[in-house]
């Protein structure tokens, strides 16, 4: 207890001494001058080492130099998170901006899309899923352009030169073009019997819907108008397009001269294929081989812009907008173009004309239709398949006529040399009938060397003459591009100044 008591005692002591050292290290008044040198002048009375009591007080730790650090930390902290969010604020502005600016981009293209898209428009479509499902799409060309709109020649009303309906399936992506003569006729609702290229011009996009419609039986799901001007611009805007000219055409009314053969067509040499039909008057109806030529331009166009990358197709749509009216958005035909990615458009891509038969009624030629052949192509179309069992070439022109998918059988007599020079001979009596052949196998691409009569008038029969066997498939096709005649081998009998020798016999038809 003593041994206790005195350490308590003890402990007293030492604490009773030290109260007041302790009381004033931690005191919250701020020493004074004076205490603070006294205090320093005690310790070196004493003989005690210099210390930092000996210096003036540290304001880094008072009361007022952490105020003072605490005050300037908050304030560069205030700083940096001014900064930081004005740096935020400006690149949500930047991307806002942009995401305004592109919105309204496409806004614009919409909106010029959608120009000239009546408002009963939309309830004469049937809605389909664009990308996962088959549809029917009418496709049309007007003579609108921006030539006639500057002269105002038609006084704002345009008739459609050009009519298609396209079947389009993203699934198994294949697309059926199928042309409608301008001139076949129709019973439009209130109008009587008028021509097809009339519907759009008397009630618009939904009365040029429903007319197709009608004629085709099935529902139509989008509806596009372009003017002659647009293709230009169009084809221009992928930098050109691949076709294989059938022939040679010389037609001042088209645009001019655009030459036969595999080449690569500007826009405006698109619009002289496109617009053609009087470098074909001495081969039949005009506006067959001009909605044939239209196709294997759309098919070039469809072939180039399927291998385009975004950015060319974004183009496209924009250059597209000036002269093409739809009820389609810029994101369906992107969506749509990259659904059909990877199609084969020398397979895949269907063409065909619906089938009509030339009559004169009330002062006026139409074209009716010939309802049981368009009702068997209709159905082959509905199911998928080709219009037409087997691709049809037109022999005196090289043109398809219809396109089957059978790419080899399609373009066999169009790979059928062409080089050898052809003497031509009137076995006839028929007055310029040797001129007139002589100019039809020009413009299917072939040299003739000489013209002039044959050693007789009483050739009942067109013969081809060639020298040895390995001009015999060349002969054939001279002869396929006449219409008339055989190819046969010179026995000796025929005296040949050139490599094939045609002798125009009777049966020949001058047309």
């Amino acid at each position: 207890m003593a041994y206790r008591n005195q350490r308590y005692g003890s402990y007293q002591r030492r604490s009773s001494a030290q109260e007041y050292d302790d009381l004033s290290r931690y005191r919250r008044e701020e020493p004074s001058r004076g205490s603070a040198r006294s205090s320093a002048d005690s310790h070196r009375a004493a003989g005690m080492p210099h210390s930092s009591q000996d210096r003036a007080p540290d304001v880094r730790y008072s009361r007022a130099g952490t105020q003072n650090r605490y005050s300037t930390q908050l304030h560069k902290q205030r700083r940096r998170r001014k900064i930081i969010r004005n740096i935020a604020i400006g690149v949500l502005a930047a991307v806002a901006i942009g995401v305004g600016a592109a919105w309204a981009y496409v806004g614009m293209i919409n909106g010029n899309l959608s120009k000239g898209i009546d408002a009963g428009l939309s309830s004469a479509l049937v809605q389909t899923n664009m990308t996962k499902e088959p549809f029917y799409m009418v496709l049309m060309g007007t003579d609108d352009s921006i030539a006639r709109e500057g002269d105002n020649s038609t006084e704002g009303t345009y008739r459609t030169d050009t009519v298609m309906l396209a079947r389009i399936d993203p699934v198994s992506k294949k697309v059926t073009l199928v042309s409608m003569p301008r001139d076949t006729q129709v019973n439009l609702t209130g109008y009587g019997t008028q021509k097809l290229n009339a519907a759009y011009a008397l009630g618009g996009s939904s009365m040029a819907v429903n007319a197709v419609s009608g004629l085709a039986g099935v529902g139509i799901s989008h509806f596009a108008l372009v003017d002659m001007d647009g293709l230009e611009q169009v084809v221009d805007a992928l930098g050109g397009i691949q076709v294989d000219v059938p022939m040679t055409i010389d037609d001042a009314d088209a645009g001019g001269h655009l030459d036969a053969g595999q080449q690569t067509l500007t826009g405006a040499q698109a619009l002289i294929l496109c617009r053609s039909r009087h470098a074909y008057d001495d081969y039949g109806g005009g506006d067959l081989y001009r909605a044939a030529n239209q196709r294997l331009v759309l098919q070039a166009i469809a072939n180039k812009l399927l291998s385009s990358d975004v950015a060319t197709i974004a183009n496209t749509i924009t250059v597209l907008s000036n002269s093409v009216s739809t009820d389609l958005k810029v994101n369906d035909i992107i969506g749509l173009a990259q659904a059909m990615q990877g199609m084969d458009t020398s397979k895949d891509l269907y063409s065909a004309t619906m089938p009509t038969v030339s009559v004169y009624q009330d002062s006026l030629w139409y074209e009716q239709v010939v309802q049981d052949k368009w009702k068997t192509m209709m159905s082959r179309v509905d199911q998928g398949l080709s219009p037409t069992q087997d691709s049809e070439i037109d022999s005196a022109t090289g043109t398809v006529l219809s396109n089957a998918g059978d790419s080899d059988t399609a373009s066999s007599s169009s790979n059928v040399s062409k080089s050898g020079s052809i003497v031509v001979r009137n076995g006839s009596g028929t007055a310029g009938v040797a001129q007139t052949v002589s100019s039809r196998l020009t413009k299917a691409g072939y040299t003739v060397s000489d013209t002039g009569n044959a050693d007789s008038f009483n050739y009942t029969k067109t013969l081809v003459v060639y020298n040895n066997a390995s001009q015999a498939d060349e002969a054939r096709a001279i002869a396929d591009a006449l219409g008339e005649g055989s190819a046969q081998v010179n026995d000796g009998t025929y005296t040949l100044t050139g490599d094939f020798l045609v002798i125009i016999g009777q049966d020949y038809v001058n047309d």
